[in-house]
């Protein structure tokens, strides 16, 4: 199949190309500002469907609104009716186009232009009006205060917010994604009605500013944010993909001793902490049990044994471990347990524990096994 793609190299189309290229749908036509004009009648003629990106909304003058988003449109229509193809189409539009002004009106103009031709010509058209659509390769300082944020933020620059509490009605770009390519699979259309994405996120500006900063944070706290959340999910990988490249990594605070590290390197309210345990050959390292604080070891490198004992019983229970078999101890309450390194070298063991340390409330008791 032949695809067609206006605006082919801005934000929802480069999205778009990269994910029909994950689909094996690699024959795709694109069009974009630089391209040679003299291209969109081939592909006018070649393509099988259409998705029209290409639009202005930051012009030098107003002029420019009409150009970009009627007259653009008008001539990709007319070079698909001159060669009589009636591949669908699919155009973004803009929730402006509900409102009077030069912007919007160039946006509805584009959408009566295309239900026009839809219903003249038999063609299935999608009319999507979008949202504030927010996620990776957004261009920062153009028209888009998430990717505005997320670059100034992570960057270390000022962020300026003349009214936190503005409304931001938002749509994510995997979203948008996935609705576009559910449209070219079923071409299932209604020629005549406006079509929406149908998650949106309804959140005020000063907030996701907020969240952001809390992202930043994170660094420090090692506390990962609610993924549960599907609008803290989708910003959090967006606020990660605006990160400078010299800043994808950072350090852990590593505590040292005689006996080898421990370090804390992952934290969550509701599901506790995961840790990195290194033992120096020969070394036991624990003894010591909980009430409810509850763990789980996986040694990756190295080997040894775990022991536990139950705090009011003498019968000692051993778990020999090692990278070479990678298995998972639980370390349940009520037992005193401890691990020994067996080997001649270093033994990782990654350490999952159901809390987030409290010094105040460490329920930890000391007892050798």
């Amino acid at each position: 199949m032949k695809i067609l793609v206006t605006g082919s190299n801005g934000f929802i189309g480069r999205n778009l190309i990269a994910e029909l290229a994950n689909k094996g749908l690699n024959d795709v036509l694109c069009y974009d500002i630089d391209t040679d004009i003299n291209l969109l009648d081939r592909y006018c003629k070649e393509c099988e469907f259409v998705f029209h990106l290409a639009g202005i909304n930051r012009p030098q003058n107003q002029e420019e609104f009409m150009q970009g988003n009627f007259d653009f449109t008008s001539s990709l229509l007319t070079n698909l009716k001159k060669h009589g193809n009636k591949a669908p189409v699919l155009i973004t539009s803009s929730t402006q186009a509900a409102l009077d002004n030069p912007y919007g009106k160039s946006k509805k103009a584009g959408e009566d232009l295309m239900f026009s031709y839809g219903k003249e010509n038999e063609v299935k058209v999608f009319v999507y009006r979008l949202h504030n659509v927010f996620g990776k390769w957004c261009r920062p300082n153009y028209n888009s205060a998430v990717a505005t944020f997320c670059h100034q933020i992570a960057n270390d620059l000022p962020v300026t917010i003349n009214d936190p509490n503005v409304d931001m009605n938002l749509v994510y770009i995997d979203d948008v994604i996935a609705e576009f390519i559910d449209c070219l699979n079923n071409r299932q259309s209604t020629n005549d009605k406006i079509m929406y994405i149908s998650r949106v996120f309804s959140v005020k500006l000063g907030r996701i500013a907020e969240m952001l900063y809390d992202f930043k944070e994170t660094r420090n706290s090692l506390q990962v944010p609610d993924m549960s959340d599907n609008f803290t999910k989708a910003l959090y990988s967006t606020y990660l993909s605006y990160l400078p490249k010299e800043q994808f990594s950072y350090p852990l605070k590593m505590n040292i001793d005689h006996r080898g590290s421990f370090t804390e390197v992952l934290k969550s309210a509701d599901r506790g902490q995961i840790s990195v345990n290194i033992s120096k050959p020969h070394i036991i390292k624990g003894n010591h049990w909980h009430h409810t604080k509850n763990e789980k070891f996986l040694v990756v490198s190295g080997k040894g044994v775990i022991r536990f004992r139950q705090i009011n019983g003498d019968e000692i229970i051993e778990y020999y471990v090692s990278g070479d078999k990678l298995e998972v101890v639980d370390i349940p309450v009520g037992y005193t347990h401890n691990i020994e390194n067996l080997g001649e070298t270093d033994m990782v063991t990654l350490m999952w524990v159901n809390e987030i340390y409290d010094a105040q409330k460490p329920d930890t008791f000391f007892e050798t096994v």
